[in-house]
């Protein structure tokens, strides 16, 4: 008896712990990068992109991440500004290309640009890593 009355206290305890560390989470909007702390913001088109065309958003930030390790890449550095540049680039790749493009041929685009920075990333990550902004 003793030692399941031991058990339940144990237990009381510790639930109160967790439940107690649950109602101290606060969460943050707050998404401050580890690295490059001055990444420039996406564009505000893209933040108020309505959530059916969701897709389109995703393009872009697909196109702006291969267009980044490709940077990489080319100079051999990882400097903020090679890595995050403004997103115009990518901008503009999305709409004279792709801005009247239907779904499919987006989503392929989105995996096809996705393919291709995974590819560059392994060649990027060890610059970026020796530059401490991996």
């Amino acid at each position: 008896m003793k030692r399941a009355t031991s058990l339940v206290c144990l237990f009381l305890l510790l639930t109160g712990t967790i439940a107690s560390a649950e109602r101290d989470l606060v969460p943050t909007l707050d998404n401050q990068p580890d690295v490059c702390p001055d990444q420039p913001p996406e564009p505000e088109w893209m933040r108020n992109t309505e959530a059916r065309d969701a897709y389109k958003r995703l393009l872009v930030q697909q196109i702006y991440r291969f267009q980044s390790m490709e940077r990489i890449v080319d100079a051999q550095s990882c400097a903020c500004a090679t890595r995050y540049p403004s997103w115009q680039a990518a901008e503009a790749v999305y709409f004279d290309r792709y801005s009247s493009a239907d779904y499919w041929r987006v989503v392929e685009a989105t995996s096809d640009f996705r393919r291709q920075a995974n590819e560059l990333r392994k060649q990027a990550m060890p610059i970026c890593e020796a530059a401490g902004n991996w």
